[in-house]
């Protein structure tokens, strides 16, 4: 993971870095971390910003703002106390249902009505639109991210999509003069950021459109994602605080079953999608802390450019899902029976609904959790950022 220490702006390696993870709705959670840790470290510094999917819209929304830390985390937490389905997308029963219909007649046209194929199950042209307004973007561009560059409040920021043309899993990177990384399935692109390269990070499979930059189809960045934390090392970081939406379950739990009889749509999709986007975090976390063990044993001369990584991992005490079903009945109604029709009252644990959940209610319950969680790891929390 660490073996090919990549340059920093001044040529050494080192630094904070914080990495996001996607989950959509669920990064709310990760916001709850941020505002605990912005009350008992207001002045923090962050060199390295990396994210992926939701936590790509994270990322990208504290690296284009100029005010101090503690500021952009209360804008940050404001913004996404004001967020809500509708923002994110149309929610309209005209909408979906002319969505469901071109799905339809897709399935059952043997493609031969291409004028009619659908982009995705709904329109996040809302999102869009937020985005552009959040990050105070400037016909897409996000012109706060190049003067946080050139101040030096920032090193860098990488945010991350997958190509649908290619296959590839795509880094596109800000900053830091560094070494490009080319990797099987997996490399990195240096250009200016704008709200076209969030979209595409965090544009779920098949709920979401995919996104075209610089001519190509991407989606969700932790579609081919199998090293979350490689961005965030090759970019120079030394330290790493990794925000997961994970819940990590007992061994009861394990052997406890989410649904009765055939599982529904909704619960196939919940596994998939937890084995694509969120499971990875924390199996590189072991292949990094085992790279470090090895490191550790080796005389500095012989380790051959690579250095140890101080990894600080942070996970939900809940599982999301299960959270997300006390709020379904108070989703909007056309919303809600697409989802009933997936089969996400068969299931005890709502992944899926959770990764769509942009409802105020389960949005603020998620920050606050986050914030419970960090405040019970208060003293670790506070001796890695002291180190």
């Amino acid at each position: 993971m660490g073996s090919a220490p990549p340059l920093a702006h001044d040529g050494i390696a080192g630094g904070l870095a914080l990495v996001l993870s996607g989950g959509g709705a669920r990064a709310a959670y990760q916001v709850g971390f941020l505002r605990h840790v912005a009350r008992h470290f207001p002045e923090l510094k962050i060199d390295i910003l990396t994210g992926v999917s939701a936590g790509a819209i994270n990322a990208a929304f504290l690296a284009s703002h100029e005010t101090p830390f503690a500021q952009r985390i209360a804008d940050l937490v404001d913004a996404w106390h004001a967020l809500s389905i509708d923002r994110v997308f149309d929610v309209d029963a005209r909408a979906m249902t002319t969505s469901a219909l071109r799905w339809g007649l897709r399935l059952f046209s043997g493609g031969g009505q291409p004028t009619f194929a659908p982009k995705g199950l709904v329109d996040t042209a809302p999102l869009a639109r937020l985005l552009e307004t959040l990050m105070g973007g400037v016909d897409g561009n996000l012109l706060g991210i190049t003067r946080n560059l050139e101040a030096g409040r920032l090193r860098s920021i990488a945010i991350t999509g997958a190509s649908y043309s290619t296959g590839q899993s795509v880094t596109w990177v800000q900053g830091a003069q560094m070494l490009p990384w080319d990797r099987p399935n997996r490399r990195s692109v240096r250009c200016n950021l704008r709200v076209q390269h969030v979209m595409a990070s965090s544009a779920l499979p098949l709920f979401f459109p995919a996104v075209q930059v610089d001519g190509r189809w991407y989606g969700d960045g932790g579609i081919r994602m199998a090293a979350p934390l490689s961005p965030a090392i090759h970019l120079g970081a030394d330290r790493i605080i990794a925000v997961s939406t994970r819940y990590q379950r007992t061994r009861q739990e394990e052997d406890d079953p989410y649904v009765s009889g055939y599982p529904p749509p909704a619960q196939v999709l919940g596994v998939l999608l937890n084995a694509i986007f969120l499971d990875v975090v924390d199996q590189d976390a072991v292949r990094v802390e085992r790279t470090n063990e090895l490191v550790s044993r080796l005389p500095e001369a012989e380790r051959a450019g690579m250095r140890p990584i101080r990894l600080l991992t942070l996970r939900p005490s809940r599982d999301l899902g299960r959270l997300a079903s006390e709020y379904e009945p108070q989703l909007p109604k056309s919303f809600r029976f697409f989802t009933r029709g997936l089969g996400t009252r068969e299931t005890r644990s709502n992944d899926v609904l959770s990764l769509l959940m942009f409802q105020p209610d389960y949005l603020a319950r998620l920050i606050e959790l986050g914030a419970a969680d960090a405040e019970e790891r208060s003293d670790q929390i506070a001796a890695f950022l002291r180190s």
